[in-house]
């Protein structure tokens, strides 16, 4: 808080806040069942970009749509806003999975084998929400003699590792103090948020590895060079390797989602693709164990006498709570829903997240807000197909995300 700016001006502006998000309950909860309804996947977010702007320029707020239409990015003045206030960026991403989703209820997605199983959906629409909320404020808080440059950034293909790179090469954080973000929690009820400084989830690089040889008759595996026992001994020595070339004082995981090969029981294939991820929390664990895997299909190719190739094509960076804006949000938090609804979160995930991206530009954070479904014991976790959320959490998260960028505008730096 600013020496200048009363402290019961301050607190009457929180509690506005939190009165404008919950009247736009309503409204939250249709926007993000309409999302939920018609989920587009990583790089064709067209017509939810195209839905999440109609929505900013009929209540006055200016929003364009990214490079080829892909996500949105917003900017109002909140405020006493001149061009040398900070900037303030909040960020949602709008992708789906290609998942079914096997929900029985009204706002059940209605494209086959598409669903918002993750919750960005839920993100977008809190994002929107804490707009309206600042549009809303607006005046109170000029009258305080404080305002920011609020900029949102609604972020395509954060599932594929894309989203948050290309949202950076456009310029979305340029000349930005903080970004914030939320994500939604299914192992906490509405009400709580997890709270963690520092390493809140993992570096991910996303690994494929193809063994190539010579195939033939399954009778005479003499005149092959055998991708499918080479990949039995590759697949062997990472699991019991890699984990044994880092520190095991800090986190590291190895581990291979799909193995694929051949095509009848009595051929020796002549290729064989795996694919898997490498998570680890610190830069020299990754680049560690990033070495230490080439050392490895390299010394299985020469014993083999296959050729064995990597390529990484995804990466993701951790997500490194900075201190001041995490602080910045755990305040925000008690405003919204009291100390005792905020969780200290003692261990990161091992799950990724790109908005890591961001953080080599600007300082930001990102908070886990409950949203566990009534009911459900346990609640449906990310990315099943009957996933779903508490939607008493969408102003809840809205009101965190405001109270979050006026908790930067107005502690100290």
């Amino acid at each position: 808080m600013t020496s200048q700016t009363p402290f019961h001006s301050l607190a009457r502006l929180h509690s506005a806040i939190n009165t404008e998000v919950t009247k736009l309950t309503p409204r939250l909860v249709a926007t993000r069942r309409h999302l939920h309804q018609h989920p587009e996947l990583s790089c064709q977010e067209i017509e939810t970009s195209r839905y999440i702007q109609s929505q900013l320029t009929a209540a006055g707020i200016p929003a364009h749509l990214a490079q080829d239409g892909l996500g949105v990015i917003a900017d109002f003045n909140w405020g006493d806003c001149t061009p040398t206030s900070p900037r303030i960026a909040l960020r949602a991403d709008i992708d789906a999975l290609p998942i079914l989703d096997a929900k029985t209820c009204d706002y059940k997605s209605q494209v086959t084998g598409r669903c918002h199983s993750c919750g960005h959906d839920a993100h977008a629409t809190m994002t929107l929400g804490a707009l309206l909320a600042a549009q809303a404020t607006s005046d109170q808080l000029r009258q305080l003699g404080l305002g920011c440059r609020l900029r949102a950034i609604f972020q395509p293909a954060e599932e594929n590792s894309f989203g948050a790179r290309a949202m950076v090469a456009q310029g979305a954080v340029e000349d930005t103090r903080m970004i914030f973000a939320l994500h939604v929690d299914p192992d906490r009820p509405a009400g709580k948020v997890g709270i963690r400084y520092g390493a809140l989830t993992a570096n991910c690089d996303e690994v494929h590895i193809s063994i190539e040889g010579l195939g033939g008759h399954s009778a005479r595996p003499n005149q092959t060079n055998d991708v499918i026992a080479t990949s039995a001994q590759l697949v062997t020595a990472l699991y019991n390797w890699l984990p044994r070339s880092a520190d095991c004082r800090y986190p590291a995981v190895f581990s291979i989602g799909k193995l694929s090969g051949g095509h009848a029981c009595n051929v020796i294939p002549d290729r064989v693709e795996i694919l898997g991820t490498l998570r680890t929390t610190d830069a020299e664990t990754r680049q560690t164990m990033n070495r230490r895997l080439r050392e490895i299909l390299a010394g299985i190719a020469s014993a083999s006498g296959t050729r064995i190739s990597l390529t990484i094509p995804a990466q993701d960076d951790a997500v490194i709570n900075d201190h001041a804006a995490m602080k910045c949000m755990h305040e925000a938090a008690r405003r919204v829903i009291g100390d005792t609804g905020c969780d200290i979160v003692d261990l990161p995930s091992m799950g990724a997240e790109d908005f890591g991206g961001y953080m080599a530009h600007c300082l930001g954070a990102m908070l886990r807000l409950g949203s566990a479904l009534p009911g459900h014991s346990p609640s449906p976790p990310l990315h099943a197909t009957d996933f779903d959320i508490d939607e008493a959490a969408l102003p809840i998260g809205s009101g965190i995300l405001l109270q979050s960028v006026l908790e930067a505008i107005t502690s100290p730096q």
